[in-house]
């Protein structure tokens, strides 16, 4: 099977010069969302991640060819299946002013494991109990089981970066709007709904920022975000709406970047209650929807019309499953069967952007046709998070977006029965198989055998329709053409601390 990886490389993009807009000592970055925390504990979603990313730093990274390689780490090394021994970079300073010492990595990760529920599914395997720390730079942290994914998860943008331990003691309960990490760029306030303002760490113990200040506006209006990019409010806007590609694209004054994005949208649907919890019934609702029309009409024909649950870019994707192709009649056949010929009512719950809101209203009208009657509920980004947390929801529109160049990541965390009630399985799905595999999966090293537990992971949720499988992204980027050095990133994390101005 073929292995494709080669976009999950980090991309270092220069673009070329040739803007009249006013240079200054501020890059100003518009999101689709503002951050819903500064705990990279609390918040592993991407609009608080892409602001974490510039001011806290894991242990190890992925280098640009795709390998675990040191950060803050100076050296790793595996000593057994279990143990590994990082040696820090001494001299490292927070932002607080305190050097980063081995009692500061065990913290952070005791912490993680205990406090970090939304992130249990990448930090679960760290033995917090048996970490033991050599002197002040060495440290040994071990996993409860041999896990091939265990550095992977490491470098994660939230689960993996250090934090100072005297900064979170004294922040309390305030630690998610008081931020202190180690990175190139240091927090200065936040405006919640509108920005996060950051500054060059003139500490910094790698290469210094080459832009004074950071900022990240949030802008939850796509084609706003378009409007404050053409009119220089913005330097460089994320999340572009497909409908206004060409607008930027025809711009002399801006450049697009327009790439795969790792991330599968999903139609997410709670098993744990009736009638979804009927596997009949969820693959009525697959074979009722047209995702196909999905990537025309809501997305203007940008990405690709997704067939699983794994992104194409990620390891062992399986580039074999079929194309996920509407049949009315099989479905409506499948809601007989299982004692709905007459249908039922249901809610489907989505964000507030314009994409998944035109999603939303064309799955509405496709499941009207095998009787179900759908009312669509819109809700702000963050108050959509809150209410999945609940586990309420009946349908949901979401994205997961695989910021680790691993399989586990992929599907662990979202399919994997021990995450129901607190992680990121929002379905409540659960099957005794696709555990054993997922568990297998993390014990086995690179190669044959743990590519075909994947693929077999990818045919048994297809199988069991425990997603509606909708788009497969493409990341839209807009920026100023006198914009140097912009570091692309797939997961979204991009990093900005190279970037300047002509």
């Amino acid at each position: 099977m073929k292995k494709t990886l080669s976009l999950w490389v980090i991309l270092v993009v220069v673009l070329t010069a040739g803007c009249a807009f006013a240079q200054g000592d501020t890059l100003t970055v518009a999101m689709a969302a503002d951050s819903k925390s500064l705990d990279p504990h609390a918040a592993p979603d991407l609009a608080s991640t892409s602001v974490m990313t510039q001011m806290m730093e894991s242990l190890v990274t992925i280098d640009a060819k795709g390998e675990i390689a040191p950060l803050l780490a100076e050296s790793f090394e595996k000593l057994d299946e279990l143990n590994y021994k990082f040696v820090l970079r001494k001299g490292v300073k927070f932002h607080n002013g305190e050097e980063m010492k081995a009692g500061d990595v065990k913290f952070t990760f005791t912490r993680a494991v205990n406090t970090g529920k939304v992130i249990d599914y990448v930090v679960r395997n760290i033995d917090v109990d048996n970490i033991k720390i050599i002197d002040d730079y060495t440290i040994v942290v071990p996993s409860k089981t041999p896990d091939s994914s265990f550095l992977a998860c490491l470098s994660h943008y939230c689960a993996g970066v250090i934090l100072s331990e005297k900064a979170v003691n004294e922040a309390g309960e305030n630690v998610g709007t008081q931020p202190v990490g180690t990175g190139p760029y240091k927090f200065v306030n936040w405006q919640k709904g509108n920005r996060v303002v950051l500054e060059r760490f003139d500490d910094y113990w790698g290469e210094k920022a080459k832009t004074p200040n950071l900022v990240f506006r949030a802008i939850t209006e796509g084609t706003n975000r378009c409007i404050e990019l053409e009119t220089g409010g913005a330097d460089v806007a994320l999340s572009l709406l497909p409908i206004d590609v060409n607008r930027v694209a025809e711009n002399s004054k801006l450049s697009l970047i327009r790439v795969p994005a790792p991330s599968v949208m999903y139609l997410g649907m709670n098993v744990s209650e009736e009638p979804l919890s009927d596997i009949r019934v969820r693959q009525a609702i697959s074979l009722a929807i047209d995702n196909r029309a999905i990537v025309k009409i809501a997305f203007k024909g940008v990405g690709l019309a997704a067939r699983g649950p794994v992104p194409p870019t990620i390891k062992y994707y399986d580039a074999s499953l079929p194309e996920i192709l509407p049949d009315v009649d099989k479905a409506k056949a499948l809601m007989e069967e299982a004692g709905y010929k007459d249908g039922f009512k249901t809610e489907l719950w989505c964000r507030d952007d314009k994409s998944y809101i035109d999603t939303a209203t064309i799955i509405q009208a496709q499941l009207k046709k095998i009787g179900i009657d759908v009312s669509i509920q819109v809700m702000e980004w963050g108050a959509f998070l809150e209410k999945l947390k609940q586990r309420e929801q009946k349908l949901y529109l979401q994205a997961w977006n695989s910021v680790i160049a691993d399989p586990d990541y992929s599907l662990f965390g979202v399919f994997h029965s021990s995450q129901k009630l607190t992680g990121l399985n929002r379905g409540v799905y659960g099957n005794p198989e696709v555990d054993k595999l997922l568990d297998e999966g993390k014990l086995v090293t690179d190669g044959p055998e743990r590519e075909a537990i994947y693929l077999k992971l990818q045919r048994l949720i297809v199988d069991d329709a425990a997603w509606g499988f909708l788009h497969v992204n493409e990341l839209l980027i807009g920026m100023q053409k006198n914009v140097r050095g912009f570091i692309f990133d797939p997961s979204g994390n991009h990093k900005y601390y190279q970037v300047s101005f002509d």
